[in-house]
């Protein structure tokens, strides 16, 4: 394999690992090239239907085109942030009734910690449903719904089926990306169950590390005001930290 071929591929794994990327983050990465060169690269992976060119960097062609990140690649991310955050949640979940516990790499983190007490979890995360199988006294629900095998969580009309005689005192959401306008992720089946959840849950508790803020996934599934609470790792730049102000939205 040529330099050329090696460094396209590494920054196709580089955009893969972020979901997507500034061109500035590209150059930082190699600053003896030229951005004539790195240009030319995203040129030829956009071409080659690798990557995504974007205005001032470039997505990962999963991303674009609405394909779910395979579930350990993202609980690989940014793993340190993901522990703080499920540490922070785990006091505030209310231990009695019924919670939602939404599928993703962060809600796995949390089911790793959550108390084992009287309350019943409801989750169509086959990953959070293992770390929640060690618990005695907790009752774990999944409904039905078409298995994803990347994601590793049941989707579609018979998901959205098994919640809708069901009310949730607390739902604990997941999200791919924010940018200005809302909260996204990157398959329409899920935006749809999210979305039916937020609207049988009491409270709306999204978990989030700040490496996602200024990304824009595929579909939406919510915006600030939608929100009670917004758990991160502390990273949260100010214009999103007055957003949630003004909407009236804790953060922790």
């Amino acid at each position: 394999m040529s330099m050329k071929d090696q460094r396209r591929q590494e920054i196709v794994q580089l955009i893969d690992t972020k979901g997507s990327i500034s061109f500035r983050e590209i150059r930082d990465r190699f600053p003896t090239l030229s951005e004539v060169t790195l240009r030319g690269d995203l040129k030829q992976l956009d071409a080659d239907h690798l990557i995504v060119r974007t205005y001032g960097g470039a997505r990962s062609i999963r991303y674009a085109i609405g394909v779910d990140i395979p579930i350990n690649q993202r609980i690989a991310r940014s793993a340190a942030a993901k522990r703080a955050i499920a540490a922070k949640v785990r006091s505030l979940v209310s231990g009695n009734g019924t919670i939602f516990l939404d599928s993703g790499s962060t809600t796995t983190a949390l089911a790793r910690v959550l108390p084992d007490a009287r309350y019943t979890v409801f989750t169509p995360s086959l990953s959070c449903a293992n770390e929640l199988a060690s618990l005695q006294k907790v009752t774990t629900i999944m409904p039905g719904g078409t298995l994803n095998e990347e994601s590793m969580c049941l989707e579609g009309s018979r998901a959205i089926d098994g919640i809708s005689d069901m009310r949730f005192e607390q739902m604990f959401l997941g999200a791919t990306a924010y940018a200005e306008g809302g909260f996204t992720c990157e398959l329409d089946e899920q935006a749809h169950l999210k979305r039916a959840a937020m609207a049988r849950s009491e409270e709306i508790i999204l978990l989030m590390d700040s490496s996602k803020i200024e990304r824009r996934g595929t579909f939406m599934i919510c915006d600030i005001p939608d929100l009670d609470i917004v758990v991160s790792d502390g990273g949260l730049p100010q214009d999103f930290l007055k957003a949630c102000a003004r909407a009236n939205v804790e953060v922790i």
